[in-house]
């Protein structure tokens, strides 16, 4: 493979991992559910429109998604101590544990795809997971009081 097409071609599989994982473990929320929650988990209090812009959606699909997850317990909403007219969005316990039991879910899903390889194919994939981790662990600048 070209050294170009390697990150894409990565990204592509990544895509596709998820959605086989959603369809075979039955998970019918959406997968922009598990995104806004893993960032949350990640980053801390985000205000509403830095989560949108992170999250690669619009600010009234975000409100609506984020409206969704409060409701159901896993989010939770406050005024932003910076600034009274913004809105912060945090994880709530009940949203960890639900992003701990669909990772743990997505695990088991998986794990028969990739039963039959060899422990060198495994140090390569958890090599190429830590450079992939590495290189996408910046900070998005989504912290509590950043500008919007």
């Amino acid at each position: 493979m070209n050294r170009s097409d390697v990150v894409p071609s990565i990204v592509l599989s990544a895509h596709a991992l998820a959605r086989i994982a959603a369809q075979d473990a039955k998970n019918e929320a959406p997968s922009a559910q598990w995104r806004v929650l893993s960032i949350l988990e990640r980053e801390g209090g985000i205000r509403l429109g830095a989560l949108a812009r992170t999250a690669r959606t619009t600010q009234p699909g975000m409100t609506r998604l984020i409206g969704d997850l409060e409701r159901a317990g896993l989010v939770a909403r406050a005024g932003d101590p910076v600034d009274s007219r913004a809105t912060v969005v945090s994880i709530t316990t009940a949203g960890q544990e639900a992003v701990r039991a669909w990772r743990a879910e997505f695990r088991r899903t998986l794990e028969p795809r990739f039963v039959d390889l060899e422990d060198a194919d495994w140090q390569v994939l958890s090599r190429a997971a830590e450079i992939l981790a590495a290189h996408t662990a910046a900070s998005t600048g989504t912290k509590t009081g950043d500008s919007e």
